[in-house]
């Protein structure tokens, strides 16, 4: 019994969604480090204390982030 047209187009759609979701997560990334380069380089201007309270809730953000990126992952 051969598919329905439906299906095909389905199945086409989920393999070009699969092919561009690695694309779409390397712009993610790029930007969010765009992002906190730009804000440690606002930071740096402002002075030592600022700077090492920001990095540290930067870190702490990163670090949550990727713990819910792990605990989300599929299979």
């Amino acid at each position: 019994m051969a598919p329905a047209r439906q299906d095909v187009r389905i199945l086409a759609a989920d393999a070009l969604l699969g092919l561009l979701l690695p694309i779409w997560q390397l712009v993610i990334g790029v930007l969010v480090l765009l992002a906190v380069l730009a804000s440690v380089r606002t930071l740096a201007r402002r002075g030592p204390s600022r700077m090492s309270t920001a990095l540290l809730v930067t870190a702490a953000a990163i670090i949550g982030l990727a713990v819910i990126g792990v605990l989300l992952q599929d299979g």
